[in-house]
C-alpha cells in the first residue's frame, strides 16, 4: 500500500497523487501545470505508466486538477474516472476548452517557427478527439455521503469541499494483507460563509491526510469589507473608464455576476452599468450552475427556485462569438468586463488587458489567486510593462487585488479544519514552498497535530510500514 506524489508538490498547480492498494492503482486528480515553464513540464512523463491506472478520482473540475486527463488517455489510460455529477459536467466543458487552447497554441508556435525559417510539425499536448475519447471512461457518478465500494478492498466517500460546484473531499478506506488504513484527500477547501456554496465538511478522522495549503500563510479580508471596496472601485472607475476583471470561468465568474446584480439592486452600482461576460466557457458554466441546485446551501437553493436566472443584470451581455468580443473594445467607459483566464495565461482577457492596461482611467481588479510566473502575478507584483501578444504594453491602469472573494480556505480555516480531522500523518500539497513551510510550523504547534511532511515530486510513502502511534 503506497502513496506517491506527481504534481502540486511544493507547487500550486498540477495536482496528481498516486494511491496503490494491492494490485490496484488509483490517481487522485490529474491536473495541468500552470505558470513558469508549465508547457514544458506538461509534456514530460507522468512518473508512472498511464496504462497501469485502474481508477481516477477527481476532487473538482478546475484545470489544475483535471487538465491532464486527456493526456493520460492519450498515453494509455483505459480505467474508470469517478467524480460528482456537477464535476463531470464542468470537467467536460473545461477540457474541451483546454483542447482548443492546446491546438491553437501548437498552430501559433508552428507559424512563428515558419516565419523564422523553421518548418516544424508541432503536436498539441492533446486535441479535441483525446478529450472526447477520454470521456468514454467516465463511469460511476458519486453522491455526497454515499459510500462507494470500488473493490472488495477499497471504498470511498465523497464529502462537500465547499470550493466550487461539485467539489469534493475524498475519504478512502483500504485493506491489504489483513491491515486497514484510511486516507483523506482534501482537494481544494472552500472558505466558510460564502454565498451559495456550503461550508467544507469535516470528514471522520483518518490515518493519513493529503491537504492543500494555498493560503496557509494568510487570512482573507472579511467578505463585507471586500465587497465594499469592490463596489467603490467599480463606481469610481465607470464614469471615465472600464473595469477589467480576469476571472476563472468556474465559480468565480458566477460569483462576481451574483454580487454585481446585488450591487445594482442595492443601489451601490449604477443600473446603467454594462457587464460583459466575455467567456464562452463561463457562459456555459453558468448554465450548468443553474442545473445543480443540490450543491447549494438552503438559502441559495430557494433563491434559485424563485429566480430562474439568478445572475441576470439590466445590461448583461454574453459574448460567445469572437466578433462580439472584439466589439467590446469600442466601449471606452461605463463597462465591467469579465473574461478568462483568472491567471491571464491565455484566453480573451489577454486581449482586453492589451487594450486597457495602458489606459490611465482603466482599472484591473484581480479577485483570485495568481501563481508565480503567470501574467496576472507579474501585474499584481507591480510590473511597469508586460509583453502581450508580441508587444510591450505599459501598465498605466489602476491595479487592485481583492482576496476576500477567494474560493480557498485561509490560514485560520485550514488550521481549524486540520485540527477537526485529526489525522496521524499529514502531507501538505498545493502551495508555494515558503507558504507550506510556514503553515507546517503552525500545524506543528497544534495539540496532537501528528507527523507533517512536505513531499517532493516522485516521493513514495509506504502506508503499511509506518507506525500510526501518536
Amino acid at each position: 500500500m503506497q502513496l506517491s506524489f506527481h504534481g502540486a508538490d511544493r507547487d500550486v498547480t498540477g495536482s496528481c497523487h498516486l494511491l496503490e492498494c494491492g494490485p490496484h492503482k488509483m490517481l487522485i486528480d490529474c491536473g495541468l501545470f500552470q505558470g513558469v515553464s508549465a508547457n514544458e513540464v506538461n509534456f514530460q512523463e507522468f512518473g508512472f505508466d498511464p496504462a497501469s491506472i485502474d481508477f481516477v478520482f477527481l476532487t473538482h473540475a478546475h484545470l489544475d486538477h483535471c487538465g491532464r486527463l486527456p493526456l493520460l488517455y492519450k498515453r494509455g489510460f483505459r480505467g474508470e474516472v469517478i467524480c460528482t455529477s456537477a464535476t463531470k459536467e464542468l470537467a467536460r466543458l473545461v477540457l474541451l476548452d483546454s483542447a482548443h487552447v492546446q491546438e491553437a497554441d501548437a498552430k501559433f508556435a508552428q507559424k512563428r517557427a515558419a516565419r523564422r525559417g523553421h518548418h516544424l510539425h508541432l503536436e498539441p499536448l492533446y486535441g479535441l478527439h483525446d478529450v472526447l475519447n477520454c470521456f468514454d471512461y467516465f463511469g460511476r457518478v458519486a453522491n455526497y455521503h454515499q459510500k462507494l465500494k470500488i473493490t472488495d478492498a477499497i471504498s470511498i466517500e465523497f464529502l462537500d469541499a465547499g470550493h466550487i460546484l461539485g467539489s469534493a473531499i475524498l475519504r478512502f478506506e483500504l485493506h491489504e494483507n489483513g491491515q486497514q488504513r484510511s486516507i483523506i484527500f482534501s482537494g481544494d477547501l472552500g472558505s466558510c460563509g460564502r454565498k451559495w456554496v456550503r461550508d467544507p465538511e469535516h470528514p471522520k478522522s483518518a490515518d493519513f491526510l493529503v491537504m492543500e495549503s494555498t493560503y496557509g500563510d494568510r487570512n482573507h479580508r472579511p467578505l463585507t469589507a471586500s465587497l465594499d471596496e469592490f463596489y467603490t472601485q467599480i463606481k469610481a472607475t465607470l464614469p471615465r473608464g472600464n473595469v477589467v476583471i480576469p476571472s476563472f470561468a468556474l465559480e468565480r465568474s458566477q460569483e462576481i455576476l451574483w454580487y454585481l446584480r446585488e450591487g445594482v439592486e442595492r443601489g451601490l452600482l449604477p443600473a446603467s452599468m454594462h457587464v460583459f461576460l466575455d467567456s464562452p466557457m463561463a457562459i456555459s458554466a453558468t448554465e450548468i450552475f443553474i442545473r445543480h441546485p443540490e450543491c447549494y446551501d438552503e438559502e441559495t437553493a430557494k433563491f434559485f427556485i424563485k429566480h430562474p436566472d439568478p445572475f441576470a443584470l439590466p445590461h448583461l451581455h454574453f459574448t460567445r462569438d469572437l466578433a462580439d468580443s472584439m466589439a467590446i473594445n469600442q466601449v471606452s467607459s461605463g463597462a465591467v468586463i469579465l473574461a478568462g483566464s483568472g491567471m491571464c495565461n491565455g484566453g480573451r482577457v489577454v486581449h482586453h488587458l492589451k487594450h486597457h492596461l495602458w489606459r490611465e482611467h482603466a482599472h484591473i481588479i484581480f479577485v483570485g489567486f495568481a501563481a508565480k510566473g503567470t501574467l496576472a502575478r507579474k501585474i499584481i507584483d507591480g510590473a511597469k510593462s508586460v509583453h502581450l501578444l508580441g508587444e510591450d504594453i505599459a501598465v498605466n491602469a489602476s491595479v487592485s487585488t481583492i482576496n476576500g472573494f477567494s474560493a480557498h480556505a485561509d490560514q485560520g480555516e485550514l488550521s481549524a479544519w486540520h485540527a477537526a480531522v485529526g489525522a496521524r500523518h499529514t502531507f501538505l500539497v498545493h502551495g508555494e514552498v515558503e507558504v507550506m513551510e510556514q503553515f507546517a510550523s503552525i500545524l506543528a504547534r497544534q495539540t496532537e497535530a501528528g507527523k507533517i511532511d512536505l513531499p517532493r515530486e516522485g516521493q513514495v510513502f509506504d502506508l503499511l510500514a509506518e507506525s500510526l502511534a501518536r
